[in-house]
């Protein structure tokens, strides 16, 4: 893979969320009466500015592209000229300085509801929420069968196995029971899963695996479907349309042996036999090692198997404008609290600092799904604009949240807080923001450790 794979699709999103984010500020402050000095994406040297608009509102690119700033007129950053005093931003009710200040997070969020109602409105291809129980499994014991087919989680329809297990996450962030309504053999049954004990934590299983609710697979023929650019499977000379006959002389009936065998054998060179158009040919495929999200490493050729034609395995999940729109205000909103919950278990120390991811992780992910297509690029979008959102209306000084709670305070006092109390509470807050970011760093180079040390 090569790193452009990786950084445009990083630089894009990131770029975007940024400027989504300031442009919230921007355009509230601009409807407030505030005037508008600067818009810069990123902070540092300016690599490009312009000053537009007959405020001459400099426009700028910055040199480190992680973050930005919306800097407006302020007393308290500099002399102000007697004719723009009312412009000021410090010179506006408290009212309108918490609509600025808000603009940004809300704007983030407006983001994810708009990229879901596109997504929802246009529809995509998922697989069914039909499970496979182990024997042995939570799901098993409570009498679940291979084959169920989900047809509602509490009550709530789900159509698809993304939608069954956003469900079941969700109620495992509530910590209660949860009621699966499943068709077999033309019956509706329910069954009750207990939710006791299962951990929502990046170094442990998946709640779904936990549960036992593990997707139900059609044989899958041994086809490649599609080839990652710049993956060991393409430099191999693997396209698509080939069959695996073998993998070091050992037969291959089933694509799910194809994976087993590559996971098993990070960082080794693999002897594959392909058939292509009658033609038998081998190559030799390098293992990738890559992290498995659990402390593991496995390897990885850069193949995803043929789509099964079966309309059992598949579903289109597509909604009307209208409805759209209501399943992306709902998304957006169980996003936000779950996150938030999230977060909260962290500091409770109820869930693991692992959860935290820095941008060399988001860069991984955005890399991925952009290669995936672009209903999954967008989707990752959505979830990391709703997550910046969430972030910045924590009430940590030095984030949007921290000014939404002084100017709440200001509000409740019938005046601001003293300098001095605001200087501090920056201090702590900055603090904050440097050791949450130090731990996402650190868990980002620690998962790129133990994928490339095996």
């Amino acid at each position: 893979m090569t790193v452009l794979s990786y950084l445009v699709p990083f630089v894009i999103a990131l770029g975007g969320l940024i400027f989504f984010h300031e442009l919230g500020h921007y355009l509230v402050a601009r409807a407030c009466g505030v005037k508008v000095l600067r818009f810069s994406i990123g902070f540092g040297p300016a690599l490009w500015s312009r000053r537009l608009g007959r405020d001459g509102t400099e426009w700028v690119l910055a040199a480190v592209p992680l973050g930005g700033y919306v800097k407006m007129l302020d007393e308290r950053e500099g002399a102000v000229a007697p004719e723009d005093l009312p412009r000021a931003f410090n010179r506006q009710p408290v009212g309108k300085r918490m609509s600025i200040v808000a603009a940004g997070p809300a704007a983030n969020l407006l983001l994810a509801i708009a990229l879901y109602v596109v997504l929802y409105t246009v529809g995509v291809r998922e697989p069914v929420a039909r499970i496979d129980p182990p024997a042995e499994s939570l799901a098993a014991r409570v009498g679940l069968l291979s084959g169920d087919r989900v047809l509602a989680v509490d009550g709530r329809a789900v159509a698809s196995l993304p939608q069954l297990r956003w469900e079941v996450l969700a109620a495992a962030m509530r910590r209660n029971e949860v009621a699966l309504e499943v068709e077999r053999a033309g019956e509706r049954l329910v069954f009750s899963l207990p939710l006791t004990g299962v951990v929502v934590d990046h170094g442990n299983d998946d709640v779904m695996v936990q549960l036992g609710l593990v997707p139900w697979r059609p044989p899958l023929e041994p086809v490649v479907g599609s080839v990652a650019p710049g993956s060991p499977a393409e430099r191999a000379g693997i396209v698509p349309g080939m069959r695996v006959r073998a993998i070091e002389g050992k037969e291959i009936a089933d694509w799910r042996e194809l994976v087993e065998i590559v996971r098993a054998h990070p960082g080794e060179t693999l002897r594959f036999t392909l058939e292509y158009d009658g033609v038998v040919t081998e190559r030799e495929v390098f293992a990738e090692p890559t992290d498995d999200g659990q402390g593991g490493t496995i390897g990885r050729i850069g193949v995803a198997v043929r789509p099964p034609s079966d309309e059992t395995f598949l579903v289109s999940v597509r909604y009307p404008p209208i409805q759209a729109a209501g399943m992306a205000l709902r998304q957006t909103w169980e996003v936000s609290t779950m996150t938030l919950r999230l977060f909260g278990r962290m500091l409770l120390g109820e869930a693991s600092l692992k959860n935290l991811s820095g941008p060399l992780t988001i860069a991984d992910y955005a890399g991925q799904t952009a290669r995936m297509g672009l209903e999954h690029y967008l989707r990752f979008v959505a979830l990391v604009s709703i997550s910046l959102g969430v972030l910045n209306l924590l009430p940590v000084p030095i984030l949007d949240g921290g000014h939404l709670l002084y100017y709440s305070l200001e509000a409740v006092r019938g005046r601001p807080l003293s300098e001095r109390a605001m200087e501090i509470g920056q201090q702590i807050g900055l603090a904050l923001l440097l050791t949450l970011m130090a731990i996402a760093l650190f868990n980002d180079v620690s998962r790129i450790w133990s994928s490339v040390s095996g």
